[in-house]
């Protein structure tokens, strides 16, 4: 066998070396193979059989050598690539700093040009040159090295730059009014312009009009609540009311006086509220806001949740004080939160092709796929962007938005996450596996559940625990983030909102503290 170059003091001297040393363990393992081919096994004889396990031991031993070998070297060959190109790139900047002469103080101490863009102010607190552009890419363009030149009586900082590169917003699709640029810069650190989480102001450009009221039913506190509130927006804001039907016959019940309020009579009209209506009341727990979402297949208005149920996630107003939250809220501006939807499908294997899917599904809290009353552990292949993810076998599966993170999921183990925070969470149900751990998507991504074929049982879906689906083996449901969110305000913002709700709802990390009389350190 050749002798291993490893020990060299050039770092990427040992390609040649490595190239016979894996030739030689190739023809040693070799030479094992032919002795275990010509070594008879069978029989009783027990040295026989322990010479030949042995020698199929060596044979593997021999091949996973070779191939780490081939690995090792293939990555040095890679590095010794990279480490030329970066030589060679240094080397071209020096001759370009020579030739430059004296502008090279002139990008230290001015701008610097970005051939796809305008001209880029210069960071002198950090060094960095850094260029923000509005569709939320933020790139520090060039980096100086402290060096100072030893030809001039001032100290000049010399620039250096890496290959530069393009970075462009990719939607599917086959028209190119889905891909544009963004911007191309020489450097390679990137940052966001704005953050995803940041918080959002919603300020009327012109007084709202149309208030939509939907409550709790079967609540009288919510029925009284409500007729005083339509009252009072009629008589001091002057608004139009829309309610429910069944809202509208409860207040004519309780006087003649409400002939004012506006209703739909057919389904279609639903359909067209987004249009009619400027602001959206809710007046009951969690479930009035889902239920108030799960009535805007497309855009939503902003909702106003006012609080009158259990637990309150997503309801921060208190009812006693409307008249105060509806001077402010219609004064505006006020903080919001969008909450992101998923957008799910169901697949038959009996259609033909995947756009033979039945009508599309909202969910603001979660999508669940349980095994029913069937005794059988259900089996469900998971896919994410055609990549595939795993085989769920337990009681099921949740796919859940981070508005819905405190609800099921929460309950099967998942994490609380900010409603803001753009994301998916898989989180299985009573997995038959102590290794399986909930994950966290991006919200890009396209989440395929499907029930194989040799699957013993049929599975279940629900939406929002309710509009239950029965999946039978070979079909598919798929979801996505839906691109209508639904706007809810705040009544601080969105952070507060969000940790009062899991203090006073979870009562999360509460605790007696410990006693300050107790042993103490010396």
């Amino acid at each position: 066998m050749a002798p291993s170059k490893l020990n060299s003091t050039d770092p990427y001297e040992n390609g040649d070396a490595g190239i016979s040393d894996s030739l030689s363990l190739f023809h040693s393992e070799k030479a094992v193979q032919e002795l275990l081919q010509q070594t008879p096994v069978q029989g009783t004889d027990d040295h026989l059989i322990e010479f030949s396990e042995a020698l199929r031991t060596v044979a593997k031993a021999l091949r996973r050598a070779a191939e780490g070998k081939a690995s090792a070297q293939a990555e040095a060959t890679e590095w010794k690539r990279r480490y030329e190109l970066e030589m060679e790139r240094n080397q071209r900047f020096q001759r370009q700093e020579k030739s430059a002469g004296k502008n090279n103080g002139g990008l230290a101490e001015g701008k610097t040009h970005n051939p796809d863009s305008q001209s880029v102010p210069s960071n002198q607190a950090n060094g960095l040159s850094e260029t923000c552009y509005t569709n939320g890419i933020c790139s520090h363009e060039i980096l100086q090295n402290g060096e100072t030149d030893s030809d001039s009586n001032m100290s000049q900082n010399k620039m250096m730059r890496k290959a530069s590169f393009k970075l462009a917003w990719c939607c599917k699709g086959d028209s190119d009014q889905h891909k544009h640029d963004v911007v191309s810069f020489e450097r390679g650190n990137i940052t966001t312009a704005e953050r995803s989480s940041k918080q959002i102001s919603l300020k009327w450009e012109s007084d709202p009009q149309t208030v939509l009221i939907m409550t709790k039913p079967n609540s009288t506190s919510v029925r009284v609540l409500c007729a005083d509130m339509v009252r009072w927006l009629k008589e001091h804001k002057k608004l139009q009311i829309y309610v429910e039907p069944r809202v509208r016959n409860e207040l004519l019940t309780e006087s003649s006086y409400f002939n004012f309020v506006h209703t739909w009579k057919v389904d279609k009209e639903i359909s067209q509220l987004h249009t009619k209506v400027d602001l959206v009341v809710t007046l009951g727990g969690d479930g009035t806001v889902l239920w108030a979402a799960s009535m805007f297949k497309g855009p939503v208005p902003p909702i106003v949740p006012f609080s009158l149920g259990s637990l309150g996630f997503m309801t921060p107003f208190y009812s006693e004080h409307y008249r105060d939250c509806f001077d402010s809220i219609l004064k505006g501006p006020i903080s919001i939160t969008l909450r992101h939807r998923l957008q799910c499908h169901v697949i038959r294997d009996a259609a033909k092709h995947e756009v033979e899917t039945e009508e599309p599904i909202l969910v603001l809290n979660e999508v669940t796929i349980d095994r029913g009353i069937s005794s059988f552990l259900t089996n469900l292949e998971c896919y994410c962007d055609n990549s595939f993810v795993t085989c769920v076998q337990g009681d099921g599966l949740i796919l859940s938005t981070t508005s819905g993170s405190t609800a099921y999921s929460l309950a099967a183990g998942g994490s609380m996450v900010h409603p803001q925070v753009p994301g998916i969470l898989f989180t299985p149900i009573c997995p038959h596996s102590l290794s399986f751990r909930p994950l966290i998507l991006p919200e890009h991504v396209t989440i395929r559940v499907q029930v194989p074929f040799n699957s013993r049982s049929s599975s279940w879906a629900s939406f929002d625990g309710k509009d239950r689906k029965l999946l039978e083996p070979g079909d598919a449901l798929v979801c996505s983030m839906a691109p209508w969110p639904v706007p809810t305000a705040c009544q601080g913002d969105s952070t507060n909102d969000f940790l009062r709700s899991i203090h006073e709802g979870l009562h999360w990390n509460l605790r007696k503290t410990q006693s300050f009389d107790g042993p103490r350190e010396h």
